[in-house]
């Protein structure tokens, strides 16, 4: 709990047996009152990996859905177990969960609804060992989307987003794609909803183990992430009318 409110961490599961107890043993308890894990059908003993550390919640895919399809499936659980503040961790170990109690600070003091753990804010990606094309084009599309959708951010591409509850029943992201561009329509559909957002700077650490997108997948994620951002534009200047950017019933 932060003052009253219920501290709920989330997290999105593919074969992540090698590093999943790692990444739990960091998460800061008692200030995280419960974790969620969602296997998108591993071929691992991911599943059974968690439940023996001691995650309370796990949900299993029996068929592969994708990450943004893990990451609804997660949300809503989030939601019907009452989360007030609800922080998406990678059990890759990617992003350290000692980062928790300051994402949770700033949207438990109301000072942002949404959090994001930024690579990019002192040079934590390439110290990290990110590849250097996804560096570029992480700075590229950041560049253009920042000019598509009216807003500044230093990168849309993290993994590490803390949310409150509000920003997720005000968001329509279950209209989503369940692929990887889910992570950019849902902080499109954020910043078209008028919430605003916080950043913290986020080493990373890339590593054999550690998930990662091949060069084919990441230029199908750019396409579609320019199709999110000219979108948000069209919709911003009411030119077409998106239902990913309805109100959720």
């Amino acid at each position: 709990m932060y003052k009253g409110k219920k501290v709920i961490a989330v997290l999105p599961a593919y074969n992540a047996a090698l590093t999943l107890e790692k990444t739990y043993k960091e998460i800061p308890f008692p200030l995280v009152d419960e974790v969620i894990l969602c296997d998108d059908a591993s071929k691992d003993n991911t599943s059974e990996l968690a439940k023996r550390i001691g995650i309370k919640h796990v949900i299993r895919h029996e068929k592969n859905k994708g990450y943004g399809g893990n990451q609804k499936s997660l949300y809503n659980k989030a939601l019907e177990l009452g989360g007030d503040i609800v922080i998406m961790l990678h059990p890759d170990y990617q992003y350290t969960p000692l980062l928790i109690p300051s994402m949770v600070n700033i949207i438990g003091e109301n000072l942002y609804p949404v959090v994001l753990g930024s690579r990019i804010l002192g040079k934590g990606a390439l110290k990290g060992g990110m590849p250097i094309y996804k560096y570029i084009a992480n700075r590229i599309l950041t560049f253009t989307q920042n000019v598509l959708v009216n807003y500044k951010l230093s990168e849309y591409h993290t993994g590490y987003r803390a949310f409150s509850r509000d920003v997720l029943e005000g968001i329509n992201f279950n209209e989503n794609d369940d692929d990887f561009v889910f992570d950019n329509e849902m902080l499109s559909q954020i910043i078209y909803a008028g919430f605003d957002i916080g950043e913290v700077t986020c080493p990373t650490k890339y590593f054999e183990e550690a998930s990662s997108i091949n060069f084919k997948r990441s230029a199908q994620y750019g396409m579609g992430v320019l199709r999110v951002s000219i979108g948000h534009f069209f919709q911003r200047m009411g030119i077409v009318k998106l239902n990913m950017y309805k109100k959720p019933n």
